[in-house]
């Protein structure tokens, strides 16, 4: 009997670790989401390239590292399975950099200075890089995270079938 318990905790123990480890491996790296040293001009194109071939829009999260609130927005829509869902489904999703080390002024220029709603700020494009919409964040939080229903509905009213007319003829 002392045999068999030995072995169910140890079989126990390696579960928990082998877990553990795969937790790990899927839970979304905080530390690295935006990269300061890309060329944002050539990764914007390839997004539009994609965003043009899968028939989405982008979702640009301009925002740094060094920010708690973009690093609780993409932990957030990364750990729900609906807003994970819906943005895989419409959007490219781009995270711009904002840093000492790199601001990416020329890009926000064009995007229409989204920093000035503070971080992250997200921004919508179409495929050919059109912007659609601007979002202040902070209208999405609730108390220190945010709120799942008004980030669904940002997602639902600016994918790429929300600007549609066919979309609102079956509705």
């Amino acid at each position: 009997m002392k045999v068999f318990s030995r072995l169910l905790i140890v079989s126990l123990c390696l579960l928990a670790t082998v877990t553990l480890h795969a937790q790990e491996k899927h839970a979304p790296d905080l530390e690295h989401i935006y990269n300061p040293a890309a060329d944002a001009a050539a990764d914007l194109a390839a997004a539009q390239k994609e965003a043009t071939a899968a028939k989405k829009h982008i979702l640009v999260q301009v925002g740094g590292n060094w920010c708690i609130w973009c690093k609780r927005f993409y932990k957030f829509t990364a750990e729900d399975s609906t807003l994970k869902s819906l943005l895989e489904k419409n959007f490219v999703v781009y995270h711009l950099n904002y840093s000492k080390e790199n601001k990416n002024l020329p890009i926000l220029q064009k995007l229409g200075y989204p920093q000035r709603f503070g971080f992250p700020v997200i921004v919508i494009l179409d495929a050919k890089g059109n912007r659609l919409h601007t979002q202040d964040t902070g209208l999405l939080e609730s108390a220190d995270s945010y709120d799942q229903k008004k980030i669904a509905m940002l997602l639902k009213q600016w994918g790429p079938d929300a600007l549609n007319p066919a979309y609102y003829v079956n509705q």
